[in-house]
């Protein structure tokens, strides 16, 4: 039997206001997510190797923690997809106040059972043993079935019947969205250099202590600068380095709330030299001092 959500979600570090496991069968889970409160709430959760992970943020914001130098944030209205074949790979998920997030997993085989007359990319056999990674905007009417399984009423009788129909419609509904609209930027209409801005951004991430220079970061995607600008601003909605400042910078909170390190610490292990830097950036983008943050959540 594959692992699910509920028994790799692991023990709540604080406690959530509503945390409840819609659906639970052998490989398959649904699971509704919501920080009621004005605090953080941390967790420990693992990606399993070979299940497929769907993390949709409805409201609010949350950051996943992947070891102490790399974490991805997801925001409002954005929906990540992870698969790795390879390992299974601890994390810790931070809810940022009132967010409010969807939890679905399945495992590869499953999936691949609904698609088989139709194979998605990844499910391609020359595609199943390498890393997915996927982030997409929620469209609109698939956030309407999502914040449906925070209101619905039914029997007991009827639940288990709805949510297992539920997890169908809400694949379905995901897999037949195409790529976002690229026609207001005419680089996008270019699947390769969309492939290429991605390419860049995975780089980016991979050297957030070091990172390329703008000049270096485009030849190395096999961009000129203006196609990686305009690009990455168009997909990403930042520039190519406020995007990493903004990684950064959510690497250094989830270093904090670790408690394990003082703020010099932290600045010197994301990359500053000067740690009054850092806590310039700090203060400008969460508004408190690293110091402050540290004394706030202490205990």
């Amino acid at each position: 039997m594959q692992p699910t959500l509920e028994r790799h979600a692991g023990r709540l570090k604080e406690p959530v206001s509503n945390k409840s496991v819609l659906f639970e069968k052998d490989d398959l889970s649904l699971s509704i997510f919501e920080n009621h409160t004005d605090q953080l709430v941390s967790f420990e959760s693992i990606i399993y190797q070979r299940i497929i992970h769907f993390y949709f943020c409805l409201e609010g914001s949350a950051i996943f923690g992947f070891g102490p130098h790399y974490s991805r944030e997801i925001v409002q209205k954005k929906n990540y997809f992870f698969y790795n074949p390879e390992k299974d790979l601890p994390f810790q998920l931070q809810l940022a106040p009132h967010a409010k997030m969807v939890f679905l997993t399945i495992s590869l085989e499953s999936l691949h059972q609904l698609f088989i007359h139709e194979p998605l990319p990844f499910l391609k056999p020359e595609n199943i043993n390498q890393k997915f990674y996927d982030e997409r905007e929620i469209p609109s009417h698939l956030l309407v079935e999502l914040n449906q399984l925070f209101n619905i009423q039914l029997s007991d009788n009827a639940n288990r019947l709805f949510y297992q129909g539920k997890i169908l419609e809400l694949l379905a509904l995901y897999f037949s969205e195409k790529k976002p609209n690229t026609e207001s930027c005419p680089f996008l209409n270019d699947q390769d250099t969309v492939r290429k801005i991605k390419n860049a951004k995975e780089h980016l991430l991979k050297h957030l202590i070091k990172p390329p220079s703008l000049k270096d970061l485009a030849r190395l995607a096999g961009l000129n600068e203006y196609q990686l600008k305009a690009g990455f601003k168009e997909i990403y909605g930042n520039t190519v380095f406020g995007y990493l400042l903004d990684h950064k910078l959510n690497n250094a909170r989830v270093l904090l709330d670790s408690k394990k390190y003082q703020v010099a610490e932290v600045a010197y292990q994301i990359g500053y030299t000067n740690p009054s830097h850092f806590i310039a950036a700090f203060k400008k983008k969460f508004g408190i001092t690293p110091k402050k943050y540290l004394m706030k959540h202490a205990g």
